[in-house]
């Protein structure tokens, strides 16, 4: 499958979505600078259904939720790099600070966030509003050593 056909608007996954028959694996997130942590967590995601979805922020609501020195990296670009992930199947671009409504069209399987979260630390409304939609949550592990904030602090660090 093409990069480019991956990266989707939320019309166009719905009626992919209607084509779909298996088990819908979604998450969501800024993925700025993408890192071996991310990439262990987005590949144990795709193995715990038929086809993993992401919802990416895009870069309004990333200023919004990080300052205005972020994003890094696009938001095309950065749809592009995990478009090209095989393991990845839909990428979808949201404006939301919350990704609660973008979650509720997808209506995955299973939701998945990385184990730097818990179920008490991931956003309450998306979780009560996905549980109540009978969603099965799940985070998963965290690899350590591994943050944007720290990469970026880093290669500041590094050009002073």
């Amino acid at each position: 499958m093409s990069v480019n056909t991956k990266i989707i608007s939320l019309e166009e996954f719905k009626v992919w979505k209607d084509g779909f028959q298996g088990i819908l694996v979604a998450t969501n997130g800024v993925f700025d600078l993408l890192h071996p942590g991310h990439m262990e967590y987005l590949e144990e995601a795709s193995e715990l259904g038929d086809a993993l979805v992401i919802a990416l922020n895009s870069d309004a609501s990333v200023k919004s939720l990080k300052g205005s020195q972020r994003p890094i990296i696009s938001e095309l670009e950065r749809a592009y790099m995990l478009a090209a992930l095989e393991y990845l199947d839909k990428v979808i671009i949201f404006e939301e600070t919350e990704a609660l409504d973008t979650l509720l069209t997808i209506h995955p399987d299973i939701y998945v966030k990385g184990g730097d979260y818990n179920i008490e630390t991931i956003n309450q409304k998306e979780r009560h509003a996905l549980e109540a939609r009978g969603v099965n949550i799940r985070i998963l592990k965290y690899k350590a050593g591994f943050s944007t904030t720290r990469m970026i602090e880093k290669i500041a660090k590094a050009c002073r």
